[in-house]
């Protein structure tokens, strides 16, 4: 997936937790989801994340590279 695609599923669909469970991370998916992307701030930090190159999926490579 190209940075900008994983950028815009995060900015649109990361409050649900979509970003999470595309890159193998379930349960913290789950937990995005019934949160509502923890409260906005873990959706934030994560946006971040994916933006500087940081984000990683379920085995450690970076998620938007």
């Amino acid at each position: 997936m190209s940075k900008a695609g994983a950028i815009l599923i995060t900015w649109f669909l990361g409050g649900l937790g979509v970003h999470r469970f595309m890159t193998g991370r379930i349960g913290t998916g789950i937990l995005w989801l019934l949160t509502f992307g923890l409260f906005g701030i873990g959706w934030l930090v994560d946006l971040i994340r994916v933006i500087m190159g940081k984000f990683t999926d379920k085995d450690g490579m970076v998620w938007g590279a």
